[in-house]
């Protein structure tokens, strides 16, 4: 089940769940669209991978089981331990490899 966190792990963000303007990786970190264009230059600072669009859990049951209802987003905020020159150190050190070589 992936885990919809409730904020941009750098800025602090709040993302709900509907929101467009959410990012995740494979590994589920949350950043807004803002800071993975302009601050993370589409790499992700904990694990070097790319990012996608964070889907939209529906907030209706449309079928039984399943929805916002059912399987609410998490509550828990998380922040990146990272400072932002660590991160550009990190991006830049690996920028040139497309997301699938990383």
């Amino acid at each position: 089940m992936l885990e919809l966190r409730p904020n941009c792990e750098f800025c602090n963000k709040d993302l709900p769940p509907d929101s467009l303007e959410a990012y995740i990786c494979s590994y589920e970190c949350t950043f807004c669209s803002a800071c993975v264009q302009t601050v993370l230059k589409h790499i992700c600072p904990n694990c070097g991978g790319g990012f996608s669009v964070r889907p939209v859990r529906p907030a209706q049951s449309h079928r039984q089981g399943v929805g916002l209802v059912n399987h609410p987003p998490s509550k828990t905020r998380v922040h990146t331990k990272l400072s932002a020159s660590e991160i550009l150190a990190f991006s830049e050190s690996i920028r040139r490899l497309k997301p699938e070589q990383r």
